[in-house]
């Protein structure tokens, strides 16, 4: 998996990068979002950490916003998994409110009289800081859901299979309660070690990527 993954490293590194705040009239409607994290560096490039996409047609932006913009752990896994790592780095016993899915009423619930809403929100603010300040990324444009969704995961799969480009030794990620973000070195639990990318569908995420150039 080395070479399509040192393929991919350079493809997506020779992108035009986005850091927060991004200009979201620059960024395509639809597509495949790919993010690096300062410090982490594969193939002698900037490391991918996480793939990701959406399913909702014309919602890439808001995603993006969800991950940088908006306060709510439950709308972005990815914000949840940093909180995480945050949370069980630091020994702090509040991870196990943090797990849990405020957007059920269940959940509330559970939790009404004993949620601790300013260290919610702290924790909110200390995650923002840390994307803010630590992660880039780079877009393609892929209008189809269907060919979103292929590319995401033979993406993942092609980087998750890869050993030649793994964490730093002061990843966060390798503070994350979670196993399958230590040992892949990628902020995601899903679509890995799957069927990777192949040399067609590799030329066809480098027409895509010339597209918007």
């Amino acid at each position: 998996m080395s070479e399509i993954c040192d393929k991919l490293h350079a493809l997506f590194n020779s992108l035009p990068r986005f850091t927060f705040p991004f200009d979201e009239s620059r960024i395509p409607q639809n597509g495949i979002y790919v993010l690096f994290e300062k410090g982490e560096r594969g193939h002698g490039a900037d490391r991918i950490v996480r793939i990701g996409t959406h399913t909702g047609d014309g919602q890439l932006r808001s995603r993006l916003r969800q991950h940088f913009v908006s306060e709510n752990k439950d709308r972005s896994i990815f914000r949840k998994n940093i909180g995480r790592a945050l949370l069980n780095r630091a020994g702090d016993p509040f991870l196990a409110q943090w797990n849990v899915d405020l957007t059920t009423s269940a959940a509330k619930r559970m939790l009404s009289g004993s949620m601790d809403v300013e260290k919610q929100m702290r924790v909110e603010g200390q995650v923002s800081a840390y994307m803010r300040a630590n992660l880039s990324f780079a877009v393609v444009g892929v209008e189809t859901k269907e060919e979103r969704l292929r590319l995401e995961s033979e993406i993942i799969s092609a980087v998750s299979l890869c050993d030649e480009c793994g964490p730093s030794q002061s990843w966060l990620g390798l503070s994350s309660p979670i196993a399958k973000i230590r040992e892949s070195g990628l902020w995601l639990v899903n679509e890995l070690y799957k069927e990777p990318i192949g040399e067609d569908g590799f030329r066809r995420l480098e027409e895509l990527a010339r597209r918007q150039g």
